[in-house]
């Protein structure tokens, strides 16, 4: 990402919109006894503007009325007119973030090669603000997510945060065949990705399949029924962690496992059975963590020089 590319052509960059703004509501405006009086979509002008990006707007609307609305029940108009207002309400759309996305890569059932027909197309990636918005009183969204259509983007900072920790999901992002887009930084960022592999996948892996499977021990005890779905993803997470050990990559295909995961899904695998291999899959764990080449942390040095740089491509 170029400097120019942040230059005097872009967007006004800020959180909190001016007094003056010309918005469209997302939900419908109600008055003090609870009666609609407005529906969504209903467009007004901001006349009393908060002094962070949490607190409510003072709108005014064409028919002289006013409402108090927080920030995520107004849409800019002009984001509206570009985009209808379903598209309008993505993050991405509203603050003008779609020119900071550095990567975008697909993840999920689709990448894992357990796609079906029908599957949702998991997107996930990175954006790394400009400086003028990221050093400002009103910071930057760690999170950027469209659940309409299954996208999140993390600030850069909090994706490498989450990276360093071993974060399962994370490293599947640096990892997935799936890749999509990757501005120059990004592609940097893959081709250092060994920077993020350490013996803290191990904990990090272990730890969390450990833990839900209690609970979901506690479920069959009490309830008998089970999130098949969870159970798959929890052993693929096995199968996952113990060839990072061992091959030092992630592995996000597991296509070689797909019938066995599938047929799990489907609650077609006794849940004994499905236990049994969790627990072999424990100490293949414990075994590849024991001979691993893996250092004992991740390079933190080379990731923060990383990020400088990058933050500085955007002053």
């Amino acid at each position: 990402m170029t400097q120019e590319a942040v230059g005097e052509g872009s967007p006004e960059i800020g959180l909190v919109l001016p007094i003056g703004t010309h918005v469209v509501t997302r939900v419908e405006t109600k008055d003090t006894s609870g009666e609609s009086v407005r529906p969504r979509g209903a467009v007004g002008v901001v006349v009393d503007a908060p002094t962070d990006a949490i607190h409510a707007y003072r709108v005014r609307f064409v028919d002289g009325g006013e409402a108090w609305l927080c920030r995520q029940e107004l849409s800019i108009r002009k984001h509206v007119q570009r985009f209808g207002l379903e598209q309008a309400e993505s993050p991405l759309a509203e603050y003008d973030l779609q020119q900071y996305v550095i990567y975008r890569c697909v993840v999920g059932s689709r990448a894992y090669g357990l796609g079906e027909a029908g599957s949702d197309v998991d997107r996930r990636g990175i954006y790394l603000p400009p400086a003028e918005l990221h050093w400002s009183l009103w910071g930057v969204p760690e999170t950027l997510q469209d659940r309409g259509k299954e996208e999140v983007y993390r600030e850069l900072q909090k994706f490498l945060t989450l990276a360093l920790k071993a974060n399962p999901n994370v490293l599947e992002c640096l990892y997935t065949p799936l890749v999509e887009y990757a501005a120059p930084p990004a592609e940097e960022l893959l081709a250092m990705r060994d920077a993020f592999l350490s013996k803290l996948v191990y904990q990090t892996y272990n730890g969390y399949v450990l833990s839900q499977f209690k609970k979901l021990e506690q479920d069959v005890r009490t309830t008998g029924a089970l999130k098949w779905k969870h159970v798959m993803h929890l052993i693929r997470l096995l199968l996952s962690g113990v060839t990072i050990l061992k091959e030092e990559t992630v592995p996000v295909n597991v296509e070689a496992h797909r019938a066995r995961l599938l047929a799990i899904r489907r609650a077609e695998v006794p849940w004994e059975e499905v236990n049994a291999w969790r627990l072999r899959l424990h100490r293949e764990f414990d075994a590849a963590y024991a001979t691993t080449r893996l250092p004992e942390r991740p390079d933190y040095v080379r990731v923060n020089a990383f990020l400088v740089k990058a933050r500085r491509s955007m002053v």
